[in-house]
C-alpha cells in the first residue's frame, strides 16, 4: 500500500532520475523538438521534490495537487502543463485515500493520463508521451485483473511503457514541434515518452 510518504519518495526518486538523465532527455529533444526537455524537467522536478521538506502535508491528494501546481509553474514548454495536469488529476482521484492499493493507484494513474489527453488530444501512434502511457495503463489493469498486487502492476506498467517508448522511434510525429519535421522525425525516440517511462519506473521502485 502506498501512503503519503511513499508518494513523496516517488517524487524525490523521480527528481533524482531526471537530474541524472537531463542531458539525455535534452539530446532526445534536440533531435525533434526545442532541446529543453531535460533542463525543463530537471528544474521543475527539483522544485517539486523540495515541497515535502518545505511544507507539512497530511493528505496524499493535497500533496500531489501541490506537486502538479508546482510543475505547471516551473516547467516550460508543453511538459509543464502536461505533467502538472497529470499530478493534479492524480491528486483528485486520491481524495480521502490514506493508503492506496493497486485499485486506487490504477484509478489515479488513469485519471492523470486522462488529464494529459484532455490537454494534448493525442492518440496512440502520434509519437508522444501517450505512446508510453497507453500500453502502461493496459498492462497495469491486466496485471490487477490477473490478481497481481500493486508492485506487480507497476512493474508491468513500467515494462509496457518502455516498449511503447522504444516503439516511438519508428513513428512519424503527428503532434507538436516534431510534427513539423514530417518523415525526418522517424528514427528518434520521443523525449516525452522517455520521461514518462522514467516516471513509471520510479513509481515501481517507490510506491509498492
Amino acid at each position: 500500500m502506498a501512503n503519503l510518504q511513499s508518494f513523496a519518495a516517488w517524487i524525490g526518486d523521480y527528481a533524482g532520475v531526471v537530474a541524472e538523465q537531463a542531458d539525455y532527455l535534452t539530446d532526445l529533444d534536440r533531435a525533434i523538438g526545442d532541446a529543453d526537455h531535460g533542463s525543463n524537467m530537471q528544474r521543475g522536478m527539483a522544485r517539486a521534490a523540495r515541497l515535502a521538506d518545505e511544507e507539512e502535508f497530511t493528505a496524499i491528494d493535497a500533496y500531489l495537487k501541490k506537486v502538479g501546481m508546482s510543475l505547471v509553474s516551473n516547467v516550460g514548454g508543453a511538459s509543464g502543463p502536461l505533467y502538472g495536469t497529470f499530478f493534479l488529476r492524480m491528486g483528485g482521484a486520491l481524495a480521502g485515500v490514506e493508503e492506496a492499493g493497486a485499485e486506487e493507484v490504477g484509478a489515479a494513474l488513469r485519471a492523470g493520463v486522462e488529464g494529459i489527453l484532455a490537454r494534448g488530444k493525442a492518440e496512440v501512434g502520434d509519437k508522444t508521451m501517450y505512446d508510453a502511457w497507453s500500453p502502461a495503463l493496459d498492462a497495469f489493469d491486466a496485471a490487477v485483473g490477473a490478481g497481481g498486487d500493486l508492485a506487480g502492476a507497476l512493474a508491468a506498467a513500467a515494462e509496457a511503457a518502455a516498449k511503447g517508448r522504444d516503439g516511438t522511434e519508428d513513428l512519424v510525429a503527428r503532434k507538436g514541434r516534431a510534427s513539423y519535421l514530417g518523415e525526418r522525425s522517424r528514427g528518434h525516440i520521443d523525449p516525452g515518452a522517455t520521461s514518462s517511462t522514467m516516471l513509471l519506473e520510479s513509481a515501481a521502485r517507490t510506491l509498492a
